[in-house]
């Protein structure tokens, strides 16, 4: 259960990195480049916690997936992106994918 936790936060962690590199202005704003260097950080040090129990591939999968699903999500609702059809199809299939991959892992 622990190293769920860990990967749901290297999620969060990761969609914040994310996040603050859009803020970042190509690096050339301080404070959303450092959010930027410390989210990847943290995104990295707890998916290094959650594989000591979670396969690769499917820890890889599930943060790699539903963080750009995640990323998406927040585009389209905060950020005005438009939510076309490709893209909300898009997004769709790379979490019926991690869903995939999970069951596949599942012992």
């Amino acid at each position: 259960m622990a190293a769920v936790l860990f990967l749901v936060g290297a999620i969060a962690f990761e969609v914040a990195g994310t996040l603050f590199l859009r803020a970042s202005d190509g690096f050339s704003r301080l404070g959303p480049s450092l959010g930027t260097i410390a989210g990847y950080a943290l995104a990295f040090v707890l998916l290094a916690q959650a594989l000591k129990a979670i396969d690769v591939g499917v820890a890889y999968a599930v943060w790699a997936g539903l963080g750009t699903a995640a990323v998406t999500v927040v585009g389209i609702l905060a950020l005005g992106e438009p939510a076309t059809a490709l893209k909300l199809a898009g997004t769709a299939l790379i979490v019926v994918g991690v869903v995939a991959l999970n069951l596949g892992g599942a012992h």
